[in-house]
């Protein structure tokens, strides 16, 4: 159960990630936020949305992290981290912005992530 509490975790933490990075954007281009507004106020939204992304993050590794009892080494708990954060900014760029398109080459890139998931779970 650790493995799959570390995956839901992780997936939950690349939302509030990306949301943190990116979402602003998606705010400036809805004019909710405005050229004029101060980058300070910008800054201290992302902050309030990495909050529960660092929360979920590190409890995400804690448990999943094989030392602590979890089934994951360190590098497949980053590879791991690293395909779940693309799927979700790959979803949130084409839901969310919505001009922004998939090409081949970013289905390629997606492609050796998952090559990098096949080849750091190899015993």
């Amino acid at each position: 159960m650790n493995g799959l509490y570390t995956i839901l975790l992780l997936i939950v933490s690349n939302c509030f990630m990306t949301l943190a990075w990116y979402g602003h954007l998606k705010l400036q281009s809805i004019h909710v936020i405005t050229d004029h507004t101060p980058l300070i106020l910008v800054i201290l939204l992302s902050w309030m949305l990495a909050l529960p992304e660092y929360i979920c993050q590190v409890n995400g590794n804690r448990i999943g992290f094989i030392e602590n009892g979890g089934p994951f080494s360190l590098m497949q708990l980053k590879i791991i981290q690293e395909v779940i954060s693309i799927t979700i900014f790959t979803l949130f760029s084409v839901l969310v912005f919505k001009g922004q398109a998939l090409h081949w080459n970013h289905l390629a890139a997606f492609a050796c992530l998952i090559l990098a998931v096949y080849f750091v779970f190899l015993k």
